[in-house]
Order: C-alpha cells, then sequence, then structure tokens
C-alpha cells in the first residue's frame, strides 16, 4: 500500500492530527510533523503500541474478504459486429497475522477498522485506474479496428465499380463493333446491287438469283442493326438503341460518369414501428415497415402462421413479427387520441362550492313533474300530451334557500333509460311517491337506478291533500325495500309534500340543501367546461339543439365544444326560459346552437381549443362506431348462419321512426325491439329526431315500411309519396299509444293457434261388404254428432290406428250430413278397411285461433 502522511492518517482513523503524532512518540517513532510520511511497518508499530496501552491482547483476527467487480464492453468481428458487455468479478480474503510478541497489547478494535478501511479504500482506487485505463485502451482498439474496416470497405467498393465500368466499356466496345459491321453489310449490300444494275449482259437467270439473295442480305442486316430475330422491331437483350448509344458516347466525352447517380443502401434502417392494442392487417404492419406484404407473410409461414394481406393479426403476433424482421416494437393505445383528449380536459385550480343537481324520479302520474311546476311557478304539467312526462326537463332554480338545478325524468316503463341517465349525472334523487298509490314498479326501479349511482334520496310523499293520503303506508312499502326513514332509524329523509297547496315545500328544499351541505359539492369555475348532454333535438328554424349540465368549468359562447360523434362552436345559449345567456357556470343546465348534429343523451361534452382538434377527435371516434357496429353484424350473420337453415323467413314489421327529441327516440327504439318474439319482429329501419322528410319517405317504400312520427309531422313532399305509394303513415304524442298499436300490428302478424275439438265418437257394432262402398261400419253414436265432411280417427283399445276421412255416412239408405247422439248409422271409412267390431270412430275440427302478444 502506498505511504500517506501522518496528518491523512489522522483523518481517515478521526483522530486529531497532535494526538496521533503524540502517539507515535510514545511509540518510539521519529515523527514530530503532520506532514511527514508513514511506512507500513511504522503504522505496525503504532498499532502494536496502541493494543498495549489499551491492555488488550492481540488476538488472531477474522477473515475479510472484497469482491470487487468490473465492467467492459468488447465488440466482435474487429470492431465492426454487436457490443457485448463483459464483467469481471473478482474476490481476494485477507486474514490478520498472528501477534509477533506474546503479551503485546491490542490497540482499539475501531481503530484497527479505520486502518483496514483506508488500506481498502485506496486498494479500490488503484484498481479503478486500472480498469479506467484497461477500458480506454479497449476502445482506442476497437476505434482502430472500426477504422481499418471502414477503409476495407471503401476498397471494396472502389475496386466493385472499377470492374462495372470496365464491363460496361467492353459491352460499348462490343455493341459498336457489331454496328459497324452491319453497317458494312448494308453498304456491300447495296455496291452489289448497284453493279447488278450496270450489267446488261449477264444471263437473266444469275441476275434472277443475285437479285433474290441481296434483299436476303439487306434484311439480314437491317434485323441486326435492329437487334431482332423475328423483324418485328424488338432488340435482342443486352442491345441498345443508336440514340441512347450516342448519348452514351456524349457522356464520356464529357468525362461524365454513365451510370446512374442512386445507390441502394448498404446499411440495414431499423424503424420504431407502432402496433397497437386492437392489432392490424398484415398489409397495414408491412406499410409501417417500408416491406412487402410477401416478406411478411413469409415470416409468418416461418412462424407457422398462414396468413393474407388482408388477415388480421393480433398484437402480440405483430410484435414477433416486428422483432424478426430486425425493427422495434412500439405497443400504442387504439384510444391513444381519446386519451390524449382526456390528458388535455384536465381541470386543475381553485374549488368553489357549486349549487346541487337535483333528479326527480317516480311512478308515472305520481306528480313529479307538478311538484317542479309548484317550485318554479309554471304550468309544465298543464301542457304534457296525456298528463306524463315523456321528456327530461332541465331547469335552474332560485329559491329562498339557494340556487337548484332540477332535472325532470318520466315515469313510464319504456324510459327507464332516460332515468338511468337522470341518476348518473345527478347529486341528489328525490323520489316521489303517491301517498295514495304507494309503491309502483317504477319507484322500485328509480331506487336501484339511485343506489346503481351511489346518490343519495329524499323521498317526497305526495298528494297530501287527498282523503286516501297514508304516508305510514308508503314508509312500510320503502323500508321493505332498503329505504328506511330517519326516524325508523335509517339514513333517508321523508318528506310530506303536496304539488297542489305548496305544502311541505319549504321543508323539502332545506332536506335537499342540507343534504348538498353534507356532500360538499365543489367544482372549478375558472377553466373550460365539461359535462352531459341531457336532451338534443332537431329545431326546424335553429337546427340542431342540445339541452347540455355543465357539470365543471364554466362553458361560454364561442368555444368550440366535442359532444359524443358531433362538434361545433356554441353560437347561442339559452336558459330554461329561452333567454341568452353568454356564459354557464357548473351546475348550470342551457340549450346549446351550433353543433354539427344532434348528440346522443348522455355523452359527455368538454371544451377543445380549436375547430382542427374537435374535427379529428369526431372523426376518430366516428370511425371506431363504423368500426364496431361492423363487427357486432358480421357476428350477429355468423351466429344466425345456422340457425335460419331449414326454417321460413320470420314476418317482420319494418318502422321508420321520426321523434322531437333524441331521449324519446332512445326509448322508442329499445321499446319497440323488446315487443319483438321469435315469431314476429319489429325492425326500426331508420330512426332519426327532426320532421319526417322525402328521404324517410322513399326510404319507407324500398323497406315497405310503417311511417311512425312521435310528436313530428311529414313534410309536403313526404306526404306526396306516402299518398302516391299508399303507405302507412301513423302520428302520436303519447308513447303507450305507439305501443299498443305495435303490438296489435304484430299480434295480426302471429300465425293463427290450432285448436283442435272433437265433435262426436260413434262405437263399431258390426263390420258389412258393400259391393259398392267396400267394408261399412255399422255404428252407435255414444257422443256428440258424427258429421260427414269431417275428419276421423279410428281407435282400437282407446289407440289412434288410422286417421283420415269419412267415405259415406248413411242411415238405414239414405245419406245424411251428420247424426246425433243415440241414433244408429253406417259409416265408410275411405282407403281402409281393417274396421272392427269394437273399434271406435271418432270426429274432430281443426280451428284457427288468432293469438296475441
Amino acid at each position: 500500500m502506498a505511504e500517506v502522511t501522518v496528518k491523512q492518517l489522522a483523518e481517515t482513523v478521526g483522530a486529531p492530527a497532535e494526538r496521533l503524532l503524540a502517539q507515535m512518540k510514545e511509540a518510539g517513532l521519529p515523527h514530530s510533523s503532520a506532514d511527514e510520511s508513514v511506512t507500513e511497518d511504522q503504522k505496525q508499530t503504532l498499532l502494536a503500541h496502541l493494543k498495549r496501552a489499551h491492555g488488550s491482547r492481540e488476538e488472531a483476527p477474522s477473515k475479510i474478504t472484497l469482491k470487487r467487480k468490473t465492467v467492459s464492453t468488447l465488440r466482435t468481428d474487429r470492431g465492426r459486429g454487436k457490443a457485448v458487455a463483459v464483467e469481471v468479478r473478482k474476490k481476494k480474503t485477507y486474514v490478520k497475522r498472528a501477534a509477533t510478541v506474546t503479551g503485546e497489547e491490542a490497540p482499539p478494535e475501531g481503530e484497527l477498522d479505520r486502518l483496514k478501511a483506508e488500506e481498502a479504500r485506496l486498494e479500490q482506487e488503484r484498481q479503478d485506474a486500472e480498469a479506467a485505463r484497461r477500458a480506454e485502451e479497449e476502445a482506442r482498439k476497437a476505434e482502430a479496428d472500426q477504422r481499418v474496416a471502414e477503409q476495407a470497405k471503401r476498397e471494396a467498393e472502389e475496386r466493385a465499380k472499377k470492374e462495372a465500368e470496365e464491363a460496361e466499356r467492353k459491352r460499348l466496345e462490343e455493341e459498336a463493333a457489331a454496328l459497324k459491321e452491319a453497317a458494312a453489310a448494308v453498304a456491300a449490300a447495296e455496291a452489289e446491287q448497284a453493279t447488278v444494275e450496270k450489267r446488261g449482259g449477264t444471263s437473266s437467270k444469275a441476275a434472277g438469283k443475285r437479285k433474290e439473295r441481296v434483299p436476303e442480305r439487306e434484311e439480314r442486316a437491317r434485323k441486326e442493326w435492329r437487334g431482332d430475330e423475328d423483324g418485328r422491331g424488338k432488340r435482342r437483350a443486352g442491345t441498345l438503341s443508336r440514340d441512347r448509344l450516342a448519348q452514351r458516347k456524349r457522356r464520356s466525352s464529357r468525362g461524365l460518369p454513365q451510370t446512374q447517380g442512386f445507390e441502394r443502401p448498404t446499411e440495414f434502417i431499423v424503424r420504431d414501428v407502432e402496433v397497437p392494442d386492437d392489432g392490424l392487417t398484415v398489409g397495414e404492419l408491412a406499410s409501417r415497415m417500408s416491406v412487402k406484404a410477401g416478406e411478411i407473410i413469409k415470416r409468418l409461414m416461418g412462424m407457422g402462421v398462414m396468413a393474407t394481406i388482408n388477415q388480421p393479426l393480433d398484437q402480440d403476433t405483430a410484435v414477433l413479427v416486428v422483432e424478426e424482421v430486425g425493427h422495434r416494437a412500439k405497443l400504442v393505445s387504439a384510444d391513444q387520441l381519446e386519451q390524449d383528449h382526456l390528458e388535455l380536459i384536465k381541470i386543475e385550480g381553485e374549488e368553489k362550492p357549486r349549487p346541487p343537481v337535483v333528479t326527480v324520479m317516480g311512478h308515472v302520474d305520481h306528480g313529479k313533474t307538478s311538484l317542479l311546476d309548484y317550485i318554479r311557478k309554471t304550468r309544465v304539467a298543464s301542457g304534457e300530451a296525456g298528463g306524463i312526462t315523456q321528456h327530461i326537463g332541465a331547469y335552474h332554480v332560485e329559491t329562498g334557500h339557494g340556487v337548484v338545478s332540477f332535472l325532470d325524468t318520466p315515469g313510464h316503463a319504456a324510459f327507464t333509460q332516460m332515468r338511468a341517465r337522470g341518476a348518473q349525472v345527478t347529486d341528489i334523487v328525490i323520489l316521489v311517491v303517491a301517498a295514495d298509490d304507494g309503491v309502483m314498479p317504477q319507484t322500485e326501479e328509480a331506487v336501484q337506478h339511485a343506489r346503481a349511482a351511489g346518490v343519495p334520496i329524499v323521498v317526497a310523499v305526495n298528494k297530501m291533500d287527498k282523503e286516501g293520503a297514508d304516508p305510514d303506508r308508503v314508509r312500510n312499502e320503502l323500508s321493505g325495500r332498503g329505504v328506511v326513514p330517519e326516524d325508523w332509524g335509517g339514513d333517508t329523509q321523508f318528506v310530506h309534500v303536496s304539488a297542489m297547496t305548496g305544502d311541505g315545500i319549504d321543508d323539502l328544499l332545506e332536506s335537499l340543501l342540507l343534504q348538498a351541505e353534507v356532500l360538499e359539492l365543489k367544482a372549478v369555475p375558472d377553466a373550460p367546461g365539461q359535462g352531459a348532454v341531457v336532451e338534443s333535438r332537431l329545431d326546424r328554424g335553429r337546427g340542431p339543439v342540445a339541452t347540455l349540465l355543465v357539470r365543471n368549468g364554466t362553458l361560454k359562447k364561442g368555444d368550440f365544444i366535442v359532444a359524443g360523434e358531433h362538434y361545433g362552436r356554441v353560437r347561442a345559449m339559452l336558459d330554461e326560459n329561452r333567454q341568452q345567456v353568454e356564459s354557464a357556470g357548473p351546475s348550470i343546465p342551457v340549450e346549446v346552437l351550433g353543433l354539427s348534429g344532434t348528440p346522443d343523451a348522455g355523452d359527455e361534452f368538454a371544451v377543445v381549443e380549436d375547430e382542427r382538434r374537435a374535427k379529428e377527435l369526431v372523426e376518430f371516434r366516428r370511425s371506431r362506431t363504423i368500426e364496431n357496429r361492423f363487427k357486432l353484424q358480421q357476428a350477429a350473420r355468423l351466429d344466425g348462419l345456422f340457425e335460419n337453415i331449414g326454417e321460413g323467413e320470420t314476418p317482420t314489421l319494418n318502422i321508420v321512426l321520426k321523434t322531437d327529441v333524441r331521449g324519446s327516440l332512445e326509448a322508442l327504439t329499445s321499446a319497440v325491439n323488446e315487443i319483438s318474439t321469435g315469431e314476429v319482429k319489429a325492425n326500426v329501419v331508420s330512426s332519426g329526431v327532426g320532421g319526417i322528410n322525402e328521404s324517410d319517405a322513399n326510404l319507407a317504400v324500398a323497406s315497405k315500411a310503417v311511417v311512425i312520427g312521435f310528436n313530428v309531422r311529414a313534410d309536403a313532399s313526404a306526404k306526396k309519396i306516402i299518398e302516391n305509394e299508399g303507405l302507412d303513415l301513423r302520428y302520436y304524442s303519447i308513447i303507450y299509444e305507439l305501443l299498443d298499436d305495435i303490438k296489435a300490428s304484430l299480434s295480426g302478424m302471429l300465425a293463427p293457434e290450432l285448436r283442435e275439438e272433437i265433435l262426436g265418437v260413434a262405437e263399431v257394432r258390426d263390420v258389412f261388404r258393400s259391393p259398392k262402398f267396400g267394408q261399412v261400419a255399422g255404428c252407435m253414436v255414444i257422443d256428440g254428432t258424427i258429421h260427414r265432411n269431417k275428419r276421423i280417427r279410428v281407435l282400437r283399445d282407446d289407440v289412434v290406428i288410422y286417421e283420415g276421412e269419412l267415405e259415406s255416412l248413411r242411415r238405414f239408405k239414405d245419406d245424411v250430413n251428420e247424426v246425433r247422439q243415440g241414433f244408429e248409422c253406417g259409416i265408410g271409412v275411405r282407403n281402409y278397411n281393417d274396421v272392427r267390431a269394437g273399434d271406435k270412430i271418432e270426429v274432430f275440427d281443426v280451428k284457427e285461433v288468432a293469438r296475441s302478444l
């Protein structure tokens, strides 16, 4: 180990230099300054002195093992190959030496450990320096090998280039020589022809032969000039035209290269290939790797997979192919655009309290809209068709207790999806139950929706002003369904109200605001708006109109928004009183104009930065919807491929359905599909929001469909087509009337039920032979009436042995149409001659009975 100074040794053992000098002087060492060096023997002398001074004996030390690990990089194939990491591990064990003097006192254990640590540190530094030196030498060696390899590569390329140029030069010389020979042949033929023409005394026979040979030589020379052998103007492979040859000579005379400048890349380009999680086709994968599809198919065949260019590959298989070719696979999500959109619309900022969003739910005709009318001081219920709500209504009310946003949902059974949607976008649910009617099916459904959404319930026991009001019955029935009042030990508030007199309305509002305080509802108003689509419709004068409920942020006029598969710029915003507003904060419902279409109720909306981003996102969503719809159609076709074999076509009622709002369209479409059975089917071939137009009428003509308008009407052109083609056009404003008519139409399409009725039974007493009718059974009618023109069965021991028709029915010698009970008759059975005494002949009739759904 290298020598150290007294000062360095003092720092290593953690003691002052003056104290260490005093101890060294006591040990008999000649050191007087902190800068003097200390040898290894002097360290051992000092150590022995310290051991004696502390009164401890020098014992055999424990074993010390030092492990070292160095990592270096080597390159194969003289520096041109792949880099390989080499790890060298070393292990060295140290053992304390035995004491040289018996009875020597040992120094403190801590100081010995410090000395060993200093020794190990110096050894480690030496080894690190040696490893760094070796790594530097290896790097220099690898760099030199690489330079040598590059030089050899350049020399090989230059040799190949010179050889190619020499081969091209030789080929050009050969072509020039061939052209000279062809030109000489042509000149000789022309000279010989001229000589023949000058000689007049030659025999006609020899002249004729020479005239025949001259054209042959000329033609052969022309062929050699053109470079073909069949005379059709095609050059032989490897020859050049005269123009191209002259061009090459001019380039050569100017010193220009005679070959093209492009060279194929000699190094393989490694690409990052994106592989989506939903897979891709062989053709798409080949395009992303910039290779031919045949190469990918060959690789797949090597992996045991037979595929075509349009064969879809899953993500794992595609990754294996990419790595097999030598590229890097980059796993991406198919919904990356959606994920980026979610990242961009994350809201950050100071949260502030917001008004509660309250949804009113309950059974049909229990007074939900009337209760809201009293709170809003309006008359909405009186304007509803049939006195029932068929749309989701959104209202923003400023009460004396604070601001509250209400959503009014339909109570009819067909509007299940509307109620579920209302529960998902709300904070509190008011469950309205009529005190004189109790808990009904839609009441239970509303409780289930609220629980599924995790929303607290406030029960409003309505119609307390009626004589038959029984609030205790409501409490008992709801308690049996898990909604327990607070005064019974539960967590649900029950408020007795009357929508007609207004009793209990203030208590209901106080309960709502109390529940809102418990929930601590907050939002960030200073952020781009986000929320949900409550309802949408197509207005004739204003275009698509969507009712939006802002959940977070602030929606402003002029913002670009994306709602489902539609986008647009907010041209105008209106509140529930049709008044223009410039902005809408959290928990405020507004009507928005300016979207490209009517989004589905329940879709999420969000403000985006510009129109380009909105359009890109909407196109992506539409393409995904089309793909999913196509996959479902393909699956349905495959599932029903073998089920329909051997079966007749199912009677189908085609329907073209148009409604006023998107929510009603969704509810009606779902209800119509539920009416269908295995025997008859109602098929909505087209549906939409808005009036019935010419396109709808033409589609109905092509599909032979019934045109139904729910709160909408047909325009003049559509009416003309419908009248000319004799189509069925029906208007409805109440949903259950529409569904009843569809059920009646489908019932009429059902195949009738065949019911068998036994008309009479005759017992065979004897059998006779008739020359005209053959075998005749003499019978006694024991039950009912035997008819001549009805079907019969022959029973022997109460087992049917024959089924057919009567040949004749006589009483005495007269033909009769029927024979009643208690009379005898003769019966001839057609095409059956095995009737015996004791058999029974049963006469029956089959009747068709109309069925209904």
